[in-house]
């Protein structure tokens, strides 16, 4: 219990002055799509140990009958997660009740498009026949992966999802502000980029997102830039 006070306290961490172009950024990349049962899960490795616990409860509530965890390391991970980001998440699974022969695990990954290229080959390796997936990922990457799926396997149905955590306590879950908002800025950019260089299909990007993204990289939230 005293976690979850504690985990509450972080709310006040975002700035008053760049809450709401923050907030708008988090709303722009929640696909917001309606969850239905598909052929496999794929849970994209991070940072972010919630692409697990969502995988494991869809997993439990019938929403697909094999997992795929797919991702290397990267150095905003391998400290968190030193055996690599899907070698545990599939633990992190197991351990919540998830059969380890219902999970496959893709551990060479380094960024999105491998993350589904590689599953890809794994589960033709396998002979899993795919039509749908339900893509997890962290929140701020679900319209990225959405465009980068369609455009390297456009004839599968794309589902996304992210573990369902308010603005606030995913700050809190991950115990960086910055961290979050840079992240937010940098996701923002490469819907855009990534597009023009051919990794992704094109997304529609409001007048009022960019105006937000524009205000936070004045405000000096740039790390995660291209």
């Amino acid at each position: 219990m005293l976690m979850n006070r504690h985990a509450a306290a972080p709310a006040e961490a975002i700035p008053d002055a760049i809450r709401s172009d923050v907030e708008m950024l988090w709303r722009y990349h929640d696909m917001r799509h309606e969850l239905r049962p598909c052929d496999v899960g794929i849970g994209l490795g991070s940072h972010d140990l919630g692409v697990a616990v969502i995988a494991t409860r869809l997993f439990h509530e019938g929403l697909f009958p094999r997992i795929v965890f797919t991702g290397a390391n990267a150095p905003t991970t391998v400290e968190r997660f030193p055996r690599g980001e899907a070698v545990h998440y599939r633990e992190y699974a197991i351990e919540q009740g998830v059969p380890a022969e219902a999970i496959l695990v893709e551990p060479r990954a380094t960024n999105t498009a491998q993350n589904l290229e590689y599953s890809r080959q794994l589960l033709t390796e396998h002979r899993i026949p795919v039509q749908s997936v339900l893509i997890m990922s962290r929140p701020y990457q679900q319209r990225r992966a959405y465009a980068t799926c369609k455009l390297m396997w456009p004839e599968v149905d794309v589902v996304c999802a992210s573990n369902p955590l308010e603005l606030d306590d995913y700050v809190a879950s991950i115990g960086d502000p910055r961290r979050v908002v840079d992240m937010l800025v940098g996701d923002t950019q490469r819907i855009e980029v990534y597009a023009e260089r051919g990794f992704a299909i094109p997304q529609e990007i409001s007048d009022e997102v960019r105006t937000a993204f524009g205000r936070l990289v004045a405000a000096g939230y740039t790390s995660r830039l291209i």
